[in-house]
């Protein structure tokens, strides 16, 4: 465990960050959770609904929430790759190619609505979220840590809009949906911005050193050779299902297991159970499985991949014990 951090510092800064984030989103706490997971496990976050849920918003209040560098990219139609990764530009002066960084390089990028640019637009992303660099005519350059996509995008308007190839939904830890707001919150959020946005009022309350270091204490929660079992055979079972076309990749194993580790560390252990990957299991593997024509008929695709996970995880034998 990192030395300057303790579980008791890790749990009064994590819950920091969720009360800055809850100031601005009313009555989501499960989607605030997952973009504190997401952010702790070095993971990517989509967040997936109608328009005026909110999507915005929480990626705009997570990156508040933090003093490290924030770049938002509003992806449209002709948006380029090079105003992602950026682009070598000759100097007269000095005779030689200079690099000038594009809006990726920032410890939180928030890409709005993602799946309005051109495949080859989102692509120049792949790298940049898998190995936190980006090569540009041949030379490679590293992108500050932590390193966060959250992207946004709308499921039900498909005209102008590219769908997110498989490649590139693995590439993201978490999918979730907002969802709209209970009568109650909704009330509240008419009279809280009546007359002013809380985003406004919202300021940083850590910094990107103790980011990292919380980062650190929950790689560090321990993981029993039975749980990392389980959740091998949960992703294989995905994999050999008879519903399913395309199960969960290698990549949706660890980070299945390193979102639980995040989520051990915020309910006060040094250690995963197997409640934690089974809670994780639905945002975490969901956007990445395919359903067969059958299934997908049968119950409609964004029925039947929660359906079937809910099975294998009545179908796959849970750990007895959890002992180091």
């Amino acid at each position: 465990m990192p030395e300057t951090m303790t579980a008791e510092r890790f749990l009064e800064a994590a819950n920091g960050i969720a009360r800055a984030i809850s100031s601005v989103i009313d009555g989501k706490p499960e989607a605030v959770d997952s973009a504190l997971i997401s952010l702790l496990a070095e993971g990517h976050l989509l967040i997936e609904d109608v328009p005026g849920v909110g999507k915005t918003q929480l990626a705009r209040a997570l990156a508040a929430s933090i003093a490290a560098s924030v770049r938002r990219i509003q992806f449209t139609p002709d948006l380029l790759p090079s105003d992602v990764t950026g682009v070598s530009v000759f100097d007269p002066v000095s005779r030689e190619f200079e690099f000038k960084s594009g809006a990726v390089f920032a410890n939180v990028v928030i890409a709005d609505e993602i799946n309005r640019s051109s495949p080859k637009t989102q692509s120049a992303l792949l790298e940049a979220m898998e190995e936190a660099q980006v090569t540009v005519d041949g030379r490679t350059h590293r992108l500050p840590r932590p390193f966060l996509v959250v992207a946004t995008q709308n499921p039900l308007e498909m005209e102008g809009t590219y769908a997110l190839p498989e490649a590139q939904r693995d590439r993201f830890m978490m999918r979730i949906s907002m969802g709209y707001p209970d009568a109650e919150a909704e009330a509240l959020m008419l009279r809280q911005r009546d007359t002013a946005n809380p985003l406004d009022a919202l300021t940083a309350v850590v910094d990107v050193e103790t980011v990292a270091a919380l980062i650190a204490w929950a790689r560090a929660v321990h993981v029993a050779p039975v749980v990392e079992q389980y959740a091998v055979a949960l992703a294989q079972a995905t994999r050999r299902h008879p519903d399913l076309r395309l199960g969960a990749s290698p990549r949706a194993t660890i980070q299945l297991v390193r979102a639980a580790k995040v989520r051990a560390a915020l309910d006060g252990r040094d250690y995963v159970i197997p409640d934690d990957l089974m809670a994780l299991l639905t945002p975490v593997f969901a956007h990445r499985l395919i359903p067969t024509r059958a299934a997908a008929a049968h119950r409609g695709e964004a029925d039947a991949i929660p359906a079937i996970l809910e099975r294998i995880v009545h179908a796959v034998r849970v750990p007895l014990a959890t002992a180091r």
